[in-house]
C-alpha cells in the first residue's frame, strides 16, 4: 500500500461493501490490488463485517492490517477540550462550532432535562477535560459523559469533606468551587483563597468576590467592573447579598474541586491582585492591611503602561 507519512483519510458510509472501499483506495493510488483484497475478505468472511465510520489509515499500512482496522472499527477519534473556568454558554458555543459534533436539535434550554436533571442548573454540570468521540456524534452524549464525570469528581471531592460549618451539600462545594476557579489560575494559590472564603461565612462576612457579581451582571458586563456594579444588586453579588450565590459561575477544574473541600487553615480574610502580571495575590488578616495591599495594587495599575 502506499500511504503517505500523513495518513490516509478513509470515509466508510453505512452499508459501503468492501470492495467499494478497495476500488475507491486504488482509484487514490493507495492500493495496488483491490480486487485480491475483496477476494481476502470473502473467503475469510470479513468482507461483511466491516464497520463504517471516518478512518486515518497510518503509513506503511498492509492490505491485512487496513481489513483488520476496518473490521475492528477502529475509527479516528476527533475530540473537544473543556477549559476549566468557562461558562455553559462557552461550552455549548464550542460544542455547536465543532465540525465533528452532530449539534443538530442542541437546546441550551432544554440540555439538563434531556439529562435527566430539568430542575438543576446547567452552570458548573461539566467537568473541564478532554473528551474523544467519532465523527457525528451527538452533543448530548459528549455533554452526558461531562456531566457524569463532574458529578463522579464531585462526589469524590465530597465524601472527603470533614468539616460541616461552612458547606452543607456538594452542591454548595460545587459553587465555592467555581469561584475559586474564577479567583486564581494559579494552583498554589487555590486552597489558601479557599481558607479566606470558609473563614468569612464561617463569620458571617459576605464574601465580596469579584466574579460573582460579573456573572450577575450577564451580557451587561463590558470588561470594565465599576464601582456602580459592586453596588448593584443582583443574586449573583456578593458585595450586596450574604452566603453564597445560588448556582455556580463556572466549571471548575479538579484542583478547584479539592481545594472548596479542604481549605488551608490560617487567619487570612482578605486577597487582592498584586498587580505583577502573574495572576498572583496578596493575602492580608486585618482590613489595615488589605487596604494597604489595595493601594499598593492600584499604584501598580496606573504605572503600568
Amino acid at each position: 500500500m502506499n500511504v503517505p507519512e500523513s495518513g490516509e483519510w478513509l470515509n466508510v458510509p453505512p452499508g459501503t461493501p468492501l470492495a467499494r472501499v478497495a476500488n475507491d483506495l486504488n482509484g487514490r493510488g493507495v492500493l495496488e490490488a483491490p480486487r485480491l483484497l475483496s477476494i481476502y475478505g470473502r473467503l475469510s468472511g470479513e468482507a461483511t463485517r466491516i464497520q463504517a465510520g471516518e478512518y486515518l489509515i497510518p503509513h506503511e499500512s498492509s492490505p491485512r492490517q487496513l481489513l483488520e482496522q476496518l473490521v475492528s472499527g477502529d475509527v479516528y477519534l476527533h475530540q473537544i477540550t473543556v477549559v476549566e473556568g468557562w461558562r455553559f454558554e462557552e461550552l455549548i458555543a464550542a460544542i455547536r462550532d465543532h465540525e465533528a459534533i452532530d449539534s443538530s436539535g442542541l437546546s441550551a434550554e432544554t440540555i439538563m432535562a434531556d439529562l435527566d436533571e430539568a430542575d438543576t442548573h446547567p452552570e458548573g454540570q461539566f467537568y473541564p477535560d478532554t473528551y474523544r468521540f467519532p465523527k457525528g456524534t451527538l452533543a448530548l452524549e459528549i455533554l452526558n459523559q461531562a456531566h457524569e464525570a463532574m458529578r463522579e469528581r464531585l462526589g469524590d471531592a465530597w465524601s472527603g469533606y470533614r468539616a460541616t460549618s461552612v458547606l452543607k451539600s456538594p452542591y454548595e462545594a460545587l459553587i465555592l468551587a467555581s469561584i475559586i476557579e474564577k479567583e486564581t489560575g494559579l494552583a498554589a494559590e487555590r486552597r489558601r483563597i479557599a481558607g479566606v472564603f470558609h473563614r468569612r461565612l464561617e463569620r458571617g462576612m459576605r464574601l465580596q468576590t469579584d466574579p460573582t457579581v460579573i456573572y450577575g451582571l450577564g451580557a451587561e458586563f463590558d470588561g470594565n467592573l465599576r464601582r456602580a456594579d459592586l453596588a448593584s444588586d443582583t443574586p449573583y453579588n456578593t458585595y450586596t447579598r450574604a452566603g453564597l450565590p445560588p448556582t455556580p459561575i463556572a466549571l471548575p477544574g479538579g484542583g478547584a474541586l479539592s481545594a472548596a473541600v479542604d481549605p488551608e487553615p490560617g487567619s487570612e480574610l482578605y486577597f487582592v491582585a498584586t498587580g505583577l502580571g502573574d495572576g498572583s495575590h496578596y493575602f492580608s488578616t486585618t482590613l489595615e492591611e488589605h487596604n494597604a495591599a489595595v493601594a499598593r495594587y492600584l499604584q501598580q495599575v496606573r504605572a503600568s503602561p
